[in-house]
């Protein structure tokens, strides 16, 4: 077998302590340049999340005529277009990993007069796009797809757009923003209503524009036709990231950790409720408004954890937590169950099958279900782990290295620059025995 490109090994060490600045949240970063670009104005954004997917999402912009000034490292001033302002990408335009620039930027471009093709990598390339397509073309898009119904996506510029009612069948805040940004350029309103909570940062930005979006439990709508205005937007620290070092110092003896600024949204903090469920002590400190977003600074402390049955209600809310959830179950007393998570498959890999297959390499019992996943916690040795290209696969397991007496490599790790440029060095400042190999 050949060498792969680049591995991350990590050791069971001592124990994780200090303070980390996890970076911005991805979910807002795409948000704040979607927005900002569609804007009157100039849009200053502090903490965007400097990582390959959220770079495609402002390449993509640059490409059909929005400037993007750097203004710090974290910083950024957007010079807003206007609605109606994009002008027509000289090519395709290529989101990377990103399923989240592809399918909200979907709804987006279907209101454009231009034609577009939205394109990306080979795993991109395999997600599927009907659920924002079929929806779309309801509402009078045109979307061409593969016969698969995957990238790439032809989009038909110059469609006369029409507000609808939608009922989504299962609670998704990507398909409800694809339709949202589709319903600016739409004729009357665009109602979408979910049978269950989804992430709502694209109603609460909307907001912060001067969009009058009307939200009323799990619906939500808004009238076509209104104008963007430019604003200020602080990007916390993205919760999904935060999961990594939460997770290593909640399973690593002795740990104590703090994470300052991160983003505490309700429809996100599902993660936070399980791990509590399974006995680990966080606290939410310095709880605050930033912008239109709750934050808080988290601490945890090395707890014992148990196993649980996950909540059918909580799954959704930290669908994109789970491989970092897997790796406390493995080290949690007892039996740890998922189900209602059929979301992981379609996922940037397979998540349950590449989480089962990493935890059963490393010593840990598993039964993977078509829904979800059974793990018996309490046995964790090392070995050798496959990230099967997916970012969150490589983090979860380099949490789990931390407690690994034989250590932990895993393959195929240049996927974390997606969404946590600087993890290895982080982690590394806490204390974890990690390094990386080109």
């Amino acid at each position: 077998m050949t060498e792969p490109s680049s591995v991350i090994r990590v050791k069971a060490g001592g124990p994780l302590r200090g303070i980390a600045q996890v970076p911005g949240d991805k979910s807002i970063s795409h948000r704040a340049v979607m927005l900002g670009a569609l804007a009157d104005g100039v849009t200053s954004v502090e903490g965007f999340l400097q990582g390959e997917d959220c770079l495609a999402t402002r390449r993509a912009f640059e490409a059909m005529g929005v400037l993007c000034e750097d203004s710090s490292a974290t910083g950024m001033r957007i010079h807003g277009v206007g609605l109606h302002g994009l002008s027509a990408p000289a090519q395709a335009l290529d989101l990377g990993n990103s399923g989240t620039s592809m399918r909200l930027m979907s709804g987006l471009l279907s209101g454009q007069a231009f034609s577009s093709t939205l394109t990306g990598d080979a795993s991109l390339s395999r997600r599927p796009m009907r659920r924002v397509s079929e929806p779309l073309a309801r509402m009078g898009a045109y979307i061409e797809a593969s016969d698969a119904g995957t990238a790439p996506l032809r989009i038909h510029g110059g469609q006369a757009l029409k507000g609808q009612p939608f009922e989504l069948a299962v609670a998704s805040a990507q398909v409800k923003s694809a339709l949202l940004l589709a319903g600016l350029y739409a004729d009357g309103v665009t109602c979408v209503t979910e049978p269950g909570i989804s992430r709502d940062h694209t109603e609460r930005m909307l907001a912060s524009f001067g969009v009058d979006v009307r939200v009323q439990g799990r619906r939500c709508e808004l009238r076509g036709g209104q104008r963007l205005a430019a604003t200020t937007i602080d990007v916390p620290a993205d919760l999904s990231s935060a999961t990594f070092p939460l997770v290593a110092a909640a399973i690593t003896s002795g740990s104590d950790v703090k994470l300052p600024n991160v983003g505490v949204n309700p429809s996100r903090a599902g993660v936070l409720k399980i791990l509590e469920m399974m006995g680990a002590q966080i606290e939410l400190q310095n709880v605050r408004a930033a912008g239109a977003e709750p934050v808080a600074d988290l601490r945890i402390l090395a707890s014992t954890l148990h196993g649980v049955e996950v909540p059918a209600a909580l799954v959704p809310l930290a669908i994109d937590e789970f491989p970092a959830l897997l790796v406390a179950a493995a080290c949690a007393q007892g039996e740890t169950r998922i189900s209602g998570a059929e979301e992981l498959r379609v996922k940037e890999s397979d998540r349950i099958a590449a989480m089962a297959a990493g935890l059963k390499a490393v010593g840990v019992q598993v039964e993977e279900r078509p829904d979800g996943i059974i793990v018996q916690g309490g046995a964790v040795s090392g070995g050798v782990v496959e990230s099967f290209d997916d970012h969150r696969i490589a983090m979860a397991f380099a949490a789990l290295g931390a407690v690994a007496p034989d250590g932990i490599e895993i393959r195929d790790v240049a996927n974390v620059r997606t969404s946590f440029p600087n993890f290895v060095p982080l982690m590394a400042q806490l204390g974890l025995q990690i390094e990386e190999w080109a």
